[in-house]
């Protein structure tokens, strides 16, 4: 079991603390009675996201032996216009640098998509994801 706390630091803004020690801060927008001086709890959960299918995506093409020398994975995110304004629409996009074979990288992704990432099999239950990629070459300033 996973245990989580967040204790109120004043106005919307609140102090997480995960059972291995880290811990991080949210807060809510000026609009939504905030001060906007940290992710939301919403904007969490799109950093869950990427992170998650991130560490898949590297675990997988590494093991794949392909020479990764970047990956930057986005969210564009829509949500729903009534409460509990839930994500409805998700488009991760994953940039990779380097030589790396599409068939491969195509392959990682959907398994981290169908299989690994576990954020994504949660949010798949109330919102339509889908994905694309680039491959870029490898940058002088990453070899």
């Amino acid at each position: 079991m996973s245990v989580v706390k967040a204790e109120w630091a004043g106005g919307m803004r609140f102090v997480h603390r995960s059972a291995s020690g880290h811990a991080l801060v949210t807060d809510a927008s000026v609009a939504s009675g905030g001060n906007d001086t940290a992710p939301s709890p919403m904007e969490l959960i799109l950093h869950a996201l990427v992170g998650c299918t991130g560490v898949d995506v590297i675990t997988i093409l590494r093991k794949m032996k392909q020479p990764v020398t970047k990956l930057t994975v986005s969210v564009d995110a829509e949500r729903a216009d009534e409460h509990p304004k839930v994500y409805t629409k998700l488009h991760v996009k994953y940039v990779v640098h380097g030589d790396v074979d599409e068939r491969k990288l195509k392959r990682a992704i959907v398994l981290s998509e169908k299989i690994y990432c576990s954020v994504t099999a949660m949010l798949a239950e109330k919102a339509k994801i889908d994905s694309s990629y680039e491959i870029l070459p490898t940058m002088a300033d990453e070899a």
